[in-house]
């Protein structure tokens, strides 16, 4: 189920707005330095975490369904269990797209996001992926 450098490059540029499930205020936190990687590279950061108020200068929210402005990516953050509610939400928003960081994969709600239409990557993490494919370009 591996994805192409191309395919992801591409999926990169149609993006602009990434919802980031899970992202933690913790300037520590795996998700917090990926979002500050992403924020930093142009994109629109756009936390989810119902125990943040803000994130990065951003209004944190407290569920996928709160957002109200069009996401393009959801990447995630949160253990795998809570994948199937993520996807259904993802879905109902209308995202282009779901990422799932390392580690964090669950085949059903992986099929399901793709049955619904999303472009879905798996257990990556989207900060290396992103820096691949810049240091590739030089």
């Amino acid at each position: 189920m591996g994805r192409s450098m191309d395919e992801i490059k591409q999926l990169l540029r149609d993006t602009s707005v990434i919802a980031v499930v899970g992202l933690s205020p913790n300037p520590d936190s795996d998700s917090h330095r990926v979002a500050r990687y992403m924020q930093a590279k142009g994109y629109r950061i756009i936390p989810v975490n119902p125990r943040a108020d803000e994130v990065l200068g951003e209004k944190s929210y407290p569920s996928l369904r709160d957002v109200q402005e069009k996401v393009d990516m959801v990447n995630v953050f949160r253990r795998p269990e809570f994948l199937p509610e993520i996807v259904d939400a993802a879905v109902e928003i209308g995202a282009k797209s779901l990422w799932t960081q390392l580690g964090i994969v669950d085949e059903a709600s992986t099929r399901r996001a793709k049955d619904a239409g999303l472009d879905v990557i798996t257990d990556r993490c989207l900060m290396v992926e992103h820096r691949s494919l810049a240091h590739s370009e030089r």
